[in-house]
C-alpha cells in the first residue's frame, strides 16, 4: 500500500479533529448553561443538581469538525431520587423531571426555546451548536447491614437504568489498551475521528448512515493499529469493519447488557455504512498497484473524503530544485513530505 501516512495525519490534525478554540467555545457554552440551569432551579425553588457530567463524543474527545458548526455536547444533570417530588409529594415522572429542567434553563433569552425530547432537554444556539441535557436520578439502596449503594436512572420515556459515564470509562480503557502509541490522542481515537469524518463527508449521507456512537463501537471491535502507518491503520480498520458488517449488522451497546445501538438484524444505517466503506476501499485500491505514485495516491484519498486537501499537498519534483533540495526530494521519492510538514503531537489541535 502506497505510503501516505504523513498526509492522512496532516488531514486529521488540520481538518478532522476539533481545534482547541472551538472546544473552548463549546465548554464556555456548556458552563453558561450549567449556571443558567442552577439559577433557574433555585429561583423556582426546585431541587439543586447533585452534579453535572459531560458525556458522549465531547467527553470521549472524538468530535470532528463540521462546516456548519453542527456540534452537540451531552451534559448530564444528576439529581437525588428523593429530591424529585412534586408539589403533593408524589415522585416525579421521567417526563416531569425533563420538563422541570426545560423550564429552569429557559430564561427567555433563546431564539429557539429549549425543547423536551425523549431522552434529554435540547438547548439550541444560533451558531449551530446545541447542548443536550440528559436528566438522571441517583437511586440509593441499602443492604441488610445498612450499607448504602447507588445506581442511576435516565429520564427517558420512563425511568431507565443507565449512566453514560460508564461509556466514557469504557472508551478510554479501549483506547489505552489497543492504541500502539501515546501521542496525539492515541491512534484508536484518531481512527474513530477519521471514520466519523468520512461518514460526514457528504451531507446527503447524514440521515442514512450509522451514528458516531455506532462507528466508535465498531472501531473498538475491528481496530487494526499500526504505529508507523496512520494510513494503513485507517484502511485496514475500514476493511475490518466492512467485513464484520457483512456477516452481522447488529452492533451491541458497550456497557448495557443486552442493549444494541442498531435496530434489528437488518439495520439500514449499518447497511449504508457497509456500502460506503465498500466504496472507500474501492477508491483506495490503486494504492496497491505496483506503478502507483504519490500524485495518484493523494488523489485516491481526495476521492474518499470528497476534498482537494491531499492533492494540494503534492509537490512535483523539478530538475532546477533537485540540486538544492535533496533532503526534501528524498522524502518525495519515498512517498513522504518533509518532516516539518507534519506534527505527530497534533500541533495546536485538541487531543
Amino acid at each position: 500500500m502506497y505510503d501516505c501516512s504523513d498526509a492522512v495525519l496532516a488531514y486529521h490534525d488540520d481538518e478532522v479533529t476539533l481545534p482547541g478554540g472551538e472546544r473552548t467555545a463549546m465548554r464556555k457554552r456548556r458552563d453558561a448553561n450549567r449556571e443558567r440551569l442552577t439559577k433557574g432551579l433555585s429561583e423556582a425553588k426546585k431541587p439543586a443538581p447533585l452534579q453535572f457530567k459531560s458525556q458522549g463524543s465531547y467527553a470521549m474527545r472524538t468530535m470532528t469538525q463540521h462546516p456548519d458548526n453542527d456540534y452537540d455536547i451531552d451534559d448530564g444533570v444528576y439529581f437525588a431520587k428523593e429530591d424529585l417530588v412534586g408539589e403533593r409529594g408524589a415522585e416525579m415522572t421521567a417526563l416531569q423531571a425533563r420538563q422541570m429542567v426545560r423550564d429552569a434553563v429557559d430564561d427567555g433569552g433563546f431564539k429557539t426555546p429549549p425543547e423536551v425530547r425523549n431522552n434529554c432537554v435540547r438547548v439550541y444556539y444560533e451558531a449551530g451548536y446545541h447542548v443536550d441535557l440528559p436528566v438522571y436520578r441517583r437511586v440509593t439502596t441499602k443492604d441488610v447491614f445498612g450499607k448504602e449503594s447507588h445506581y442511576y436512572e435516565l429520564a427517558s420515556t420512563d425511568w431507565k437504568r443507565s449512566d453514560a459515564r460508564d461509556v466514557t470509562a469504557w472508551f478510554e480503557k479501549e483506547n489505552d489498551a489497543q492504541s500502539p502509541d501515546t501521542e496525539n490522542g492515541r491512534q484508536l481515537r484518531r481512527v474513530v475521528r477519521e471514520i466519523k469524518m468520512y461518514a460526514r463527508s457528504r451531507s446527503s449521507w447524514k440521515a442514512q448512515i450509522l451514528s458516531g456512537f455506532g462507528i466508535t463501537k465498531l472501531v473498538t471491535e475491528c481496530f487494526r493499529g499500526d504505529a508507523d502507518r496512520e494510513d494503513k491503520a485507517l484502511h485496514d480498520t475500514m476493511k475490518a469493519i466492512r467485513d464484520r458488517l457483512k456477516w452481522n449488522l447488529v452492533v451491541q451497546h458497550p456497557v448495557t447488557p443486552g442493549g444494541t445501538i442498531t435496530k434489528g438484524n437488518e439495520d439500514p444505517k449499518a447497511k449504508f455504512l457497509r456500502e460506503k466503506l465498500d466504496e472507500a476501499l474501492a477508491n483506495l485500491a490503486p494504492l496497491f498497484d505496483s506503478d502507483c505514485d504519490r500524485q495518484k495516491a493523494l488523489k485516491c484519498w481526495d476521492k474518499v473524503y470528497a476534498t482537494e486537501f491531499f492533492s494540494d499537498r503534492y509537490k512535483p519534483v523539478s530538475k532546477a530544485s533537485s540540486s538544492v533540495a535533496a533532503p526534501a526530494l528524498a522524502g518525495l521519492f519515498s512517498g513522504r513530505e518533509p518532516e516539518a510538514a507534519v506534527r505527530k503531537d497534533g500541533g495546536g489541535r485538541y487531543a
